[in-house]
C-alpha cells in the first residue's frame, strides 16, 4: 500500500519535470542540422542555375498537368489572350470556360526561377499548346543554361 507522503514525494517528482527540450536534446538537434547543412549546402551553392533548370522543368510539369485539367473541366485549353492567369481566375474572356473549378488550377500565376514570366501560346506552334521556360538569357533559343525549357524538356 503507497502512503500519503510516498504519493507526494511522486507528485512532487512529476511537478519538476517540465515539458520541452533538455541542453543536450537541443545540442543533439544542432549537431543534427550542422551535419546535414555540410553535406547539402555546398552540392546546391555550387550549381545554382543547374538548380533552376530543375526548378523550371517541375514548374512546367506542374503547369502542363494544370493546363490538361483544364481542358478536361472546360472542352479546350485557355486561349493566349487569357494565358496561364485562366488556371488562377476564371477568365471573362470569350471563350469562357463552361466549368471552371471553383478552387482554381494553381494558387497563383507561376513565373520562372528567373524571375519571368513562363510563355504560354495556344494554340501552339508544335502542338494544342506551347510552355516554356526562355531560360537563364531570357530569349528564345540559346544553348546550355541559356536553352529554352519545355513541358516535354529531355
Amino acid at each position: 500500500m503507497i502512503t500519503s507522503s510516498e504519493r507526494h514525494e511522486g507528485e512532487r517528482r512529476l511537478s519538476r519535470r517540465r515539458p520541452g527540450l533538455t541542453l543536450v536534446e537541443m545540442i543533439v538537434v544542432l549537431a543534427i542540422i550542422a551535419v546535414v547543412a555540410v553535406l547539402i549546402v555546398p552540392n546546391v551553392i555550387g550549381r545554382p542555375d543547374e538548380a533552376r533548370v530543375t526548378v523550371a522543368k517541375t514548374d512546367l510539369k506542374t503547369i502542363a498537368t494544370a493546363l490538361r485539367v483544364y481542358r478536361l473541366d472546360n472542352g479546350d485549353y485557355p486561349t493566349t489572350a487569357q494565358g496561364l492567369s485562366a488556371l488562377v481566375e476564371r477568365p471573362t474572356a470569350p471563350p469562357e470556360p463552361r466549368s471552371w473549378s471553383a478552387e482554381g488550377y494553381l494558387p497563383e500565376v507561376p513565373t520562372d526561377p528567373w524571375g519571368r514570366d513562363y510563355v504560354y501560346r495556344s494554340p501552339g506552334l508544335t502542338g494544342p499548346y506551347d510552355l516554356l521556360s526562355l531560360g537563364k538569357d531570357g530569349e528564345e533559343g540559346g544553348e546550355e543554361l541559356d536553352a529554352d525549357l519545355t513541358d516535354k524538356s529531355r
